[in-house]
C-alpha cells in the first residue's frame, strides 16, 4: 500500500497573517515549522538547473555538527549533471513527490514516491526530472568516515513501499522502522530511516544518547518532548535534536505519525576538538 508523504510547496503568507508560529531554535533542539518554508527562504545551488531547494540543517556552531539535509524542488526537465562537488561527501536521496532519473555509475534507476538512494562519496551520479511535475525530494548529506579496514558502501537504491517495517520489541508494532541499510552493515556511518508510529503510540522513557537527530514529519502529527518542552509537530515540519537531547513523543492520532530520520552510528568518538577527524 502506497505511503503519504508531505511536501511544501513554497508560496508567500498575505499581509494579514500572524507573525505567531511554532517555530524554535535552542542550543540543544530547534523546531523548522512547515509554514517557515516560503519561496523567500529558498536557496540554489550551482550546476543545478529549475532547481531551488529549503536548507533545513547544516553544519554550525550550535547547530547540526554532522550532516546537512536539502528539500529539493526540481522543474520539469531541471536536474543536475553534476550535482554534489565535495568529494567526499556521501549522500542519501528520499523523493516525497514526483519523480526523477538517476543515473549511478553508468545504472540508471527511475525514482518515485518512497525511493531511497544512497550514493556513496566519490561517487559518479546525475538526476534529471524527466516527467511534466515537480520532482520534490530530500538530500542528506555527510562527510564519510573512512575507517581502515573497511570498505566504502556500495550505492543502493530501494523503495519504502517494498519493505516490511520493523517493529520495536514489545509495542505490538505500534512502532516501527523502515530500514534501508543493514544495521549490522559497519561500513557505513550514518541511517536514514522511515519511522512510524500508530496512533496513541509512544517512546515512553527520555531518550538520550550519542546520535544527532534530523526528523522531518512526512505524515500526521503529535507531541514531542525536546529537552525539558513539549512541542506539536505534524507532517511538513522538521525537527533537528543535538546528541545527548532527551527527547520522547506521544502521537495522538487519528492517522499514522511517521517521519525521515537521519542520524550517526558506527564510528568512535573524535578526541581532538577542532581536527581535521571532528566530523561531530
Amino acid at each position: 500500500m502506497s505511503k503519504h508523504y508531505y511536501a511544501p510547496h513554497g508560496g508567500h503568507p498575505g499581509q494579514d497573517q500572524l507573525l505567531t508560529d511554532r517555530a524554535v531554535f535552542t542550543d540543544a533542539y530547534a523546531v523548522i515549522p512547515k509554514g517557515t518554508m516560503r519561496d523567500i527562504v529558498t536557496s540554489f545551488l550551482p550546476f543545478w538547473d529549475d532547481t531551488r531547494l529549503w536548507v533545513i540543517s547544516r553544519p554550525l556552531t550550535g547547530f547540526a555538527e554532522t550532516f546537512s539535509q536539502y528539500i529539493m524542488e526540481v522543474q520539469p526537465g531541471g536536474g543536475s549533471d553534476r550535482p554534489e562537488t565535495d568529494p567526499e561527501a556521501q549522500g542519501v536521496l528520499f523523493v516525497v513527490d514526483g519523480t526523477a532519473t538517476l543515473i549511478a555509475e553508468g545504472t540508471r534507476h527511475e525514482l518515485t514516491p518512497g525511493s531511497y538512494a544512497y550514493l556513496p562519496p566519490g561517487c559518479d551520479w546525475t538526476l534529471r526530472n524527466h516527467s511534466e511535475n515537480t520532482l520534490r525530494f530530500h538530500w542528506i548529506r555527510k562527510a564519510y568516515e573512512a575507517v581502515e579496514g573497511l570498505g566504502t558502501p556500495d550505492v543502493l537504491v530501494l523503495n519504502e513501499n517494498d519493505i516490511a517495517p520493523t517493529p520495536m520489541p514489545g509495542t505490538d508494532g505500534k512502532w516501527a522502522t523502515t530500514r534501508f541499510v543493514d544495521p549490522n552493515d559497519l561500513r557505513h556511518d550514518m541511517h536514514v530511516t522511515v519511522v512510524t508510529f500508530e496512533p496513541g503510540a509512544v517512546i515512553p522513557f527520555l531518550e538520550t544518547h550519542v546520535m544527532e537527530h534530523g526528523l522531518y514529519v512526512l505524515e500526521g502529527k503529535a507531541v514531542y518532548r525536546l529537552n525539558n518542552d513539549w512541542v506539536e509537530v505534524e507532517a511538513g515540519d522538521y525537527m533537528w535534536l543535538r546528541a545527548f537531547c532527551p527527547q520522547a513523543c506521544y502521537a495522538g492520532g487519528p492517522g499514522k505519525f511517521r517521519y525521515l530520520l537521519y542520524k550517526d552510528v558506527n564510528r568512535h568518538m573524535p578526541l581532538r576538538l577542532g581536527s581535521a577527524a571532528n566530523r561531530r
